[in-house]
């Protein structure tokens, strides 16, 4: 086992990330196969091409470009007058050609940058590149007829469109890189360049991790970490990393440039191979695709379709619109979310910024990750009319908010209006004194004790009354108006019947509102008379 973050103020840690990301697209990156293999069978989707059966050849996807030039724009980055395809060579169970068609030295963009917030200050990191390639095709390990372990191969995934984002190695704490990744993950949904669900496989992390000592300018010996599927396990991989390689370093222990794997449930890394240089992958020109050239007006085309990016939205929402850095944080990490508090604030412009975020960012984002992997589709039911709809009903008192709650449930769940959920289920919020009051008479004589205590003062009993009166009418109790109802009754003492109670009390009836709370001279648990 590691110990505990040795040697921290010592050594500096200097890190850079590689990310992989699935493209989305209808068809792979050179042939006509469909990338839909979530739910297909094993080698269904598969052509001569993206089998690598001999005399083929590749025909470029556009849309899989026009992604990648996307990303480097929304990057900041430079894009080339021409760029190259290469063939990085490798010989592995996964690669079907034994080479992988790539870019090396001339990518589709380069030299860019993004910015994120960390707990200690936004951070700006340069990308050296965003490049273009195809995916390897699936290795599936498992338990053979014999009890042996063997391992088949699926090649639905060989081909489909893959860019490859790397950073500079210039991020220096493990919760930096996971902010990263965090960042680039939004900023590529809001663009609709991918999907990139970790938990398939569309967006996967690498790390490389080497540690110097501090004050100095060489870096230390590189360890590349893999097999991180999701953003805590990135932080805690290279919290790891960090610490075991401080503490090799300590014992005077050398390093050597490896690829290791992560095991998320033992917490550790382990050794996979020994890492490879750049030279050792033998990249050279790919004869069969001529050199990209991309064209001005179809960059600005692009350029100009772009939305409005993560860090600009969470801006916007904090200095324009007036959301906390929380919530302005919170939406713009989601597009869904996103889609949901811009529909709500056009459809009723007087509504409060802040109640409506307070309803995407609570509720929505509940219902959506409480369904699991598929809720983020399931929970694009939620209409931004019928959200502000609900929000207005609450505002104006006509629901409770825990039954909004409940109608929200059930829209998101069946795309019905609001009104016709509130109608059918009943949840229509009792305001008038009447009922409230018949409630009120029924709670106090059920709970003598508790009223004994609130005229003791002990005024957190008020919340008890309060809350059984709620449960006594379904939660369709206008709480503020039974609280209310229930204070005055404790004010009014032995003055005489309350006011606002039901016509024909009098502080004569012994069922009146009159005496202090429950106390009559026949009926100790009446609070008002009934008809």
């Amino acid at each position: 086992m590691i110990a505990e973050r040795p040697a921290r103020t010592r050594y500096e840690p200097v890190i850079g990330i590689e990310i992989h990301v699935q493209l989305r697209t209808a068809s792979k990156m050179f042939c006509g196969c469909s990338t839909d293999s979530v739910e297909a069978p094993p080698n269904t989707l598969t052509c001569p091409v993206c089998l690598a059966m001999p005399g083929t050849l590749p025909v470029i996807n556009r849309r899989a470009v026009e992604h990648v030039l996307a990303t480097g724009l929304a990057l900041e980055a430079e894009i080339p007058e021409v760029t190259r395809w290469d063939r990085k060579n490798y010989f592995y169970p996964d690669l079907p050609k034994s080479y992988q068609i790539s870019q090396y030295d001339l990518p589709l963009s380069a030299r860019g940058r993004l910015t994120f917030d960390t707990s200690e200050g936004p951070v700006i990191v340069s990308i050296t590149r965003a490049h273009l390639e195809e995916d390897t095709a699936r290795l599936i390990h498992q338990p053979g007829a014999d009890g042996q372990r063997v391992s088949l191969v699926d090649f639905n995934r060989s081909g489909v469109p893959l860019m490859e984002v790397v950073t500079e190695p210039e991020l220096h704490s493990a919760e930096a890189a996971r902010r990263y990744a965090e960042e680039l993950r939004m900023l590529l949904l809001a663009i609709g360049a991918s999907d990139a669900a970790m938990e398939n496989g569309q967006m996967r992390v690498e790390a490389n991790v080497s540690l110097r000592e501090r004050g100095t300018e060489p870096f230390g010996t590189r360890v590349e970490v893999k097999n991180m599927n999701s953003f805590r396990s990135v932080e805690r991989a290279i919290e790891f990393e960090i610490d075991r390689q401080a503490q090799a370093l300590d014992a005077g222990e050398p390093l050597s440039q490896e690829t290791r794997g992560w095991d998320d449930a033992r917490g550790v890394t382990y050794t996979m191979r020994s890492k490879e240089d750049s030279h050792d992958y033998r990249y050279f020109p790919e004869p069969d695709l001529p050199p990209l050239r991309p064209d001005r007006a179809w960059l600005e085309r692009i350029r100009a379709g772009l939305p409005e990016l993560p860090a600009a939205r969470r801006a916007r929402y904090r200095d324009e619109v007036g959301l906390s850095a929380y919530d302005a944080a919170v939406l713009a990490g989601d597009a869904g979310a996103v889609a949901l508090f811009e529909s709500a604030r056009n459809a009723d412009p007087g509504l409060s910024a802040k109640r409506i975020a307070n309803w995407v960012t609570g509720e929505y984002l509940r219902l959506a990750k409480g369904a699991g992997p598929e809720s983020t589709t399931s929970a694009t039911r939620a209409d931004g009319v019928q959200l502000a709809r609900l929000v207005r009903l609450v505002e104006e008192g006509a629901i409770s908010g825990t039954n909004g709650k409940q109608v929200l449930e059930r829209h998101v769940a069946t795309g019905e209006a609001v009104d016709a959920i509130v109608k059918e289920l009943g949840l229509a919020q009792i305001s008038d004194e009447r009922p409230l009051v018949a409630a009120i008479d029924d709670v106090v004589a059920a709970n003598p004790t508790a009223v004994s205590d609130l005229l003791a003062g002990k005024t957190q009993v008020l919340g008890f009354l309060t809350g059984q009166v709620m449960k006594a009418t379904r939660g369709q109790a206008n709480a503020a108006k039974v609280r209310e109802l229930l204070e005055r009754r404790l004010a009014s003492g032995a003055q005489g019947p309350t006011e606002g109670a039901p016509a024909g009390s009098t502080g004569d009836d012994p069922g009146s509102t009159g005496g202090p709370l429950g106390s009559t001279g026949d009926d100790p648990g009446s609070i008002g008379s009934r008809d």
